[in-house]
């Protein structure tokens, strides 16, 4: 079965909606009657995020960044997130510096 790419209506806070390219997961199933919080992104990215800031602070380099990719998906009626190949190699691209 190929993915099939479309533009979901999604809820944000305060009643603001926008629409997000999403890739179809599963079957063909309408999603038009519910539009599907945003919630789910944030807090995917909000765990990532926590993650990545408990381990810089175990190794404690002087300056961090961190990049990384993100889908959003439609599965059973509801957003869900994948982490996804960037254009670089890596899901992640993490860069740590010590020193002065």
């Amino acid at each position: 079965m190929a993915e099939r790419q479309e533009n979901v209506p999604v809820q944000l806070a305060e009643g603001v909606r926008m629409y997000v390219e999403a890739t179809r997961l599963g079957g063909d199933e309408d999603i038009a009657f519910k539009v599907p919080s945003f919630e789910e992104v944030t807090n995917t990215i909000e765990s990532i995020a926590g993650a990545l800031t408990a381990a810089m602070t175990r190794v404690k380099p002087k300056k961090a960044s961190v990049e990384f990719g993100l889908e959003i998906a439609v599965e059973s009626g509801k957003l869900t997130t994948l982490l996804v190949q960037g254009s670089g190699k890596a899901n992640l691209t993490i860069s740590l510096e010590w020193g002065e």
